[in-house]
C-alpha cells in the first residue's frame, strides 16, 4: 500500500482568511461578524483547523447523480477541500435538485458537455459529488470522444465511483481517457469525520506516478474473506493490462451499449453493495452473455459489501458466485481489492496500465503507471480528513 504525501503546506492562510474564503465560496460573503447567522448554519465548517493550504488546484465538480440534500454537509466537504488547495470554480451545483437527481438531465450533461464544447476550459481535477442513480441518463449527451481528448490534452483528473461507474465507463469507451476510483465531495469528505485512510489514499493516487496497492492473503471488511485471494490455474503468474470496470450494477446496465468499453487484453474490476448473491450472480450473467468477459485476461474484485443469505439456501453465498464464474469464464480471478461502498478505501486509476503481481504469501499486487497525476507540493492531506 502507498503512503500519501503529508508534507506541511506552503503557503498557509489563517483561520479568518480560510472562513473568508468559505464564505466566498457558498456566496454568502465573508463570515466575520456581519455572518454570524451564516457562522451558525455551518458551525462544522468553522471547526477545521486554522492550517490551510492556498487553493492553486483548479476544480470542477460534476454532479451526475443523486442531489446533495444536506446543506451544511455540502459546506463542510466544500471547505475541506478548499483548505486541501482544490480551487472549486462551481461550487455552486451542489445545490441543485430536480426530482432525486443534481439537476434536470441537461444541467448535469452540461457539467460535461460544456468542457467539451469549449464554453468552459477542461480544469485540472473533475470531482464528483455523489453517486446514487442518473448518471446513465445523461450519457447521450456528452461528446465523449472531444472530452477525452481535451482531458488527455490537460492532464485532467476526473474522480469518482458507485453511480459515477456509467460516466467513467463512457468516457474510457468512446474517449480512450481514463479516470479515477476515489472518493467523492459529498459522500466521504462531508462526512462529520472521513475515513482517514480513504482521504490519504485519494492523495496518494491524485500524486503518485506509480501507484501499487498490496492486497495480504487475508483482508478484513470483504464479503469474499472465506476466498483464496487468487483463484487461477497457475497462481504464480503475472497479468498486465488495462484495467477496467466499477460498480457491477453499472457496468451491467451498460452491457450491449457504447457506453461499455472494448479492452482488448483487459482485466475487468467489479464491486457492489447491498445486492443478493442471486442478483450479483445475474449481473455477472448479463456481462458474459454480453461478450464482456471475452479477450479479457482477469477479474478483479473489490468489496461486495451488503449481499446478506439467501433465503432459499445459505450455501449459495458470494463464495458460491465467484466459484461459478471462474468455471464459467476459465478466467484468473483475484478477490479482496480494498475499493467499494466500505471504509478504508485504496483509490487506484480505471482505464490505465496495470500489472498483478502475486506474492509469495498468497496475496498479490497491483502496479499501476501511465495516468494524470498532480504536484504532491500543491495539497495539504490533513485538511481532508479534519473532523468537523
Amino acid at each position: 500500500m502507498s503512503q500519501s504525501n503529508a508534507n506541511t503546506p506552503a503557503n498557509p492562510t489563517n483561520r479568518r482568511q480560510f472562513l473568508g474564503a468559505l464564505g466566498a465560496c457558498l456566496g454568502v460573503g465573508a463570515l466575520g461578524s456581519a455572518g454570524v447567522g451564516v457562522r451558525r448554519s455551518y458551525a462544522n465548517a468553522d471547526m477545521l483547523a486554522a492550517t490551510c493550504h492556498h487553493p492553486t488546484i483548479e476544480t470542477r465538480l460534476f454532479a451526475s447523480s443523486n442531489a446533495s440534500e444536506q446543506t451544511a454537509r455540502n459546506a463542510l466537504a466544500l471547505a475541506r477541500i478548499r483548505c486541501a488547495g482544490f480551487d472549486v470554480k462551481n461550487p455552486e451545483i451542489v445545490s441543485r435538485q430536480y426530482l432525486r437527481f443534481a439537476g434536470t438531465d441537461a444541467q448535469r450533461a452540461a457539467d460535461l458537455q460544456n468542457i467539451a464544447t469549449g464554453a468552459i476550459a477542461a480544469p485540472k481535477v473533475l470531482l464528483g459529488v455523489r453517486g446514487g442513480y442518473g448518471a446513465m441518463r445523461i450519457l447521450p449527451n456528452v461528446d465523449w470522444q472531444t472530452l477525452g481528448q481535451l482531458m488527455r490534452e490537460r492532464g485532467t483528473i476526473l474522480a469518482g465511483f458507485s453511480d459515477v461507474t456509467a460516466i467513467q465507463c463512457a468516457l474510457l469507451a468512446k474517449g480512450g481517457m481514463s479516470s479515477l476510483a476515489a472518493p467523492m465531495l459529498y459522500s466521504e469528505f462531508g462526512k462529520t469525520q472521513p475515513d482517514i485512510v480513504s482521504s490519504q489514499e485519494f492523495v496518494s493516487v491524485l500524486t503518485d506516478k506509480a501507484l501499487t496497492i498490496d492486497v495480504p492473503a487475508l483482508a478484513a471488511d470483504s464479503a469474499l474473506d472465506t476466498l483464496p485471494r487468487i483463484m487461477a490455474k497457475d497462481s504464480s503468474q503475472s497479468i498486465t493490462g488495462t484495467l477496467w470496470g466499477g460498480n457491477l450494477s453499472v457496468v451491467s446496465a451498460l452491457a450491449g451499449s457504447a457506453y461499455l468499453p472494448r479492452i482488448d487484453g483487459g482485466i475487468v474490476f467489479l464491486e457492489d453493495v447491498g445486492e443478493q448473491s442471486y442478483r450479483v450472480e445475474r449481473m455477472l450473467y448479463d456481462l458474459y452473455l454480453a461478450g464482456a468477459f471475452k479477450g479479457q485476461q482477469a477479474i478483479v474484485f473489490g468489496a461486495l459489501s451488503g449481499t446478506g443469505e439467501d433465503s432459499y439456501d445459505k450455501r449459495y453465498d458470494a463464495r458460491a458466485v465467484i466459484e461459478q464464474l471462474r468455471d464459467l469464464t476459465g478466467l484468473p480471478i483475484y478477490t479482496g481489492m480494498p475499493f467499494g461502498h466500505v471504509g478504508k478505501k485504496r483509490s487506484f486509476p480505471l482505464g490505465a496500465l496495470c500489472r498483478i503481481q502475486p506474492d509469495t504469501a498468497g496475496g498479490y499486487q497491483l502496479s499501476f503507471s501511465g495516468y494524470p497525476t498532480l504536484d504532491a507540493e500543491q495539497i495539504y492531506p490533513p485538511a481532508l480528513w479534519q473532523k468537523g
